[in-house]
């Protein structure tokens, strides 16, 4: 069908426009992804296109019927759009499941795969408190300034505050059947967390081994995370069950340890570093958070947690893994940096010239600017002869 006289669109010219209308959480146009079930288009410019939710009450909605008018009311003698929105039935998202999942039923973690090109960076401490989801939620968000596709995996299953990090709190994840869409953010960065999972907010999880690994599996494999280009997990601080779950569904994961410069604070986060190399993983360095403070008044360095633990950390790594364990970058102490977390608003998108900001972006640009390197990693190489 070509364009009428009147210069009206064709079917044709308006679904190549809704082509560049994406899913805003599956990332990808609602063409290829069935979602356009009707498009017409009348003598006099009326275009009324139906398109398919993949399920009831999806939150995003209202996104999409804004894009969509959009897309549709920018070409060229269309005199009004009208959105339908209608329900995929079961048929229609068993077909999006098989499009998602590349004709694979099965569910598998893809960023195990050999093929896979998602760096994977698994953000560990040896305790709590000392800012681990502070910096995981700044570096994700920093990495995405440098134009990569970035997910979250808030895996801190019994302390989950990324979500809170993210400004999301109160977010649920689209289901299609088994199959979860990760919850979009402003930044750009998707995250699934198990508190999105929870009937309730305020609800508590108390689960032990085998339930902690199945929801760090689904968590991995459940959910569409699309084509990544670095996939952060929040880890819960020590030497426990998620650590270990990671180290044998992920054993590709780089891992980076933060600490606080303390003494007591050091010694453990030794433990986190040392854990993950028992698991195979490669530890590729050290963040010192909360390193000091500048006075306002007199601008001196306060270091008032003490100093070197970053340091030591790094050098004892080192020596026991026989390869070199760096430290990425100190983290002082700064108000914004609590109160973007607070506010869901991580500091290198609302502070970004802070000298804390200024480091988080260095130790990003750091991470994804560096080879994987094959130190410390599990080759998965198994000798069949003797020569």
């Amino acid at each position: 069908m070509s364009g009428t006289p009147t210069g009206t669109p064709s079917v044709e010219q308006v679904t190549a426009a809704l082509a560049r209308v994406n899913d805003p959480e599956i990332k990808r146009p609602i063409t290829e992804l069935g979602m356009v079930d009707d498009v017409a288009v009348s003598p006099e410019g009326a275009v009324h296109v139906k398109v398919l939710l993949t399920v009831a009450g999806c939150p995003l909605k209202d996104t999409i019927n804004r894009d969509v008018t959009a897309a549709v009311g920018g070409l060229p003698g269309v005199s009004s759009v009208e959105v339908e929105l209608g329900v995929m039935n079961a048929d229609q998202r068993q077909g999006l499941q098989e499009t998602l999942r590349g004709g694979q039923a099965q569910r598998e973690i893809p960023f195990a795969q050999p093929g896979s090109l998602t760096r994977v960076f698994a953000i560990a401490s040896g305790k709590g408190g000392v800012g681990k989801s502070s910096v995981t939620v700044n570096l994700a968000l920093a990495m995405a300034q440098q134009g990569l596709k970035v997910g979250v995996v808030d895996a801190d299953i019994y302390g989950h505050s990324v979500p809170a990090m993210l400004g999301v709190a109160d977010a649920r994840p689209t289901q299609v059947d088994d199959l979860i869409m990760p919850v979009p953010t402003p930044s750009g960065v998707s995250v699934i967390s198990i508190g999105m999972l929870k009937p309730r907010r305020d609800q508590v999880v108390a689960w032990r081994g085998p339930m902690l690994d199945r929801a760090l599996v689904q968590m991995l494999s459940d959910v569409y995370w699309g084509d990544l280009d670095a996939l952060l997990l929040d880890l819960p601080p020590g030497t426990g069950d998620i650590a270990i779950s990671l180290g044998q569904h992920l054993p590709n994961a780089e891992v980076v340890v933060v600490t606080t410069p303390q003494e007591a604070a050091a010694e453990v986060a030794e433990r986190a570093g040392t854990m993950a190399s028992m698991m195979h993983q490669r530890v590729v360095g050290v963040v010192e958070n909360m390193s000091y403070f500048v006075s306002p008044e007199s601008g001196e360095k306060l270091e008032i947690f003490g100093s070197g633990g970053g340091d030591r950390v790094a050098a004892t790594l080192s020596q026991r893994f026989g390869y070199d364990v760096r430290v990425l970058g100190r983290i002082p102490l700064d108000p914004s940096l609590r109160e973007g977390g607070d506010a869901g608003k991580p500091i290198v998108e609302s502070d970004p010239t802070t000298p804390a900001a200024q480091q988080l972006l260095a130790i990003a640009q750091g991470l994804t600017g560096r080879g994987r390197g094959l130190a410390g990693m599990q080759l998965g190489l198994t000798p069949t002869a003797k020569f």
